[in-house]
């Protein structure tokens, strides 16, 4: 699998690159799509703008939909304030301290791209006596633009008008010990991972037992990014996407989690088992978790109504929603288990 991995790897990457804030979606789906018609696939992108993938499978009326979800968080322009600089709004669950100091860029409606740093109002030190104390919340931070303005309607003729997205540098980074350290390895790293095990049947010339979809979400950061788009047949969804890692949790960076319970209540309990018994089965480190604060694609899909089994898995993700960090393990055996588990 180790080819497989690289490509894991090479193509998160790649994707990290390109921003894609919740809502704001489309080249980075564009270029997911390329890359599956590269496979040799004939990706379908839906209204919503995700991405609908059939990878084949002998049984259609007992198929399975796999999701991951290309959008991320972000920011967008709430104000642009008396000094010239930005007040955002969150786009999915960004926290204001997990943002602070970030390079950023703003995307203008009329195709304009600018660069900034997210501060603290008055961030320097030297000058503002409460700087510790001072609390991270949006209302008291700013966009401090690289250009030379200082009033509204300086910023204004730039073309930045409230609306306009803000994307925050994901400041990629690949170890030579085998981690990726970025933002929006949740869940771009679960993007790549699909992608290579599409990869993985096309050219091992695999036909599952299943029917096998992909969808790539694009709305899952805002909680609707699966409330629709399931094939005909599909009787169970498994969301791919980032594994917690943290204190109370089993789970590392290393591992494949299955999660059994999240936000939205506990996943089948069948499907749980099942993938726990592909995981012994075939020598895959793993570990199962119970995450405190989180929901997923699946999720959404049965408060959409959906009557199907659903699961949770993915690589283990250290620091979620801030600068985070994964290992190639984690991606690998993840890749193994879709494999193992789907036969």
């Amino acid at each position: 699998m180790k080819a497989y991995t690289d490509y894991i790897l090479e193509e998160t990457k790649n994707i990290l690159a390109i921003d894609s804030p919740t809502g704001f979606t489309g080249r980075a789906a564009d270029y997911v799509m390329e890359k599956y018609e590269e496979l040799g696939y004939s990706p379908v992108k839906t209204e919503k703008g995700g991405i609908l993938v059939d990878l084949g499978g002998r049984d259609k009326e007992n198929a399975i939909l796999l999701e991951a979800h290309i959008d991320t968080l972000g920011g967008m322009v709430a104000e642009i304030k008396g000094n010239g600089r930005l007040r955002l709004t969150n786009l999915g669950g960004l926290n204001p301290n997990n943002g602070e100091t970030e390079n950023c860029r703003i995307y203008t409606r009329d195709g304009k791209v600018y660069e900034g740093t997210f501060q603290l109002n008055n961030a320097s030190i030297h000058v503002n006596k409460d700087y510790g104390e001072a609390k991270r919340k949006f209302e008291g931070m700013e966009v401090v633009l690289d250009e030379n303005t200082s009033s509204k309607e300086t910023t204004k003729d730039l073309g930045i008008r409230n609306g306009d997205i803000v994307a925050f540098d994901p400041r990629t980074v690949l170890t030579k010990s085998g981690y990726i350290k970025s933002r929006f390895l949740d869940d771009k790293l679960s993007v790549g991972i699909l992608m290579a095990y599409a990869k993985y049947l096309k050219e091992r010339e695999i036909v599952p037992n299943r029917r096998v979809y992909q969808h790539i979400t694009v709305y899952e950061e805002v909680g609707h990014g699966a409330c629709g788009t399931v094939p005909e047949g599909v009787t169970e969804i498994l969301s791919v996407d980032m594994g917690c890692v943290g204190d109370g949790l089993e789970c590392t960076e290393r591992q494949v989690s299955i999660c059994a319970k999240d936000s939205g209540g506990p996943y089948n309990y069948e499907v749980v088992s099942a993938l726990m018994e592909a995981a012994k089965r075939n020598a895959i480190d793993f570990a199962v978790d119970v995450y405190p604060y989180y929901g997923s694609d699946a999720d959404a899909a049965l408060e959409a109504g959906y009557d199907v089994r659903h699961g949770l898995i993915g690589a283990g993700v250290y620091a979620s929603h801030g600068y985070e960090r994964s290992h190639r393990d984690g991606a690998e055996n993840t890749l193994r288990l879709l494999a193992a588990y789907l036969g």
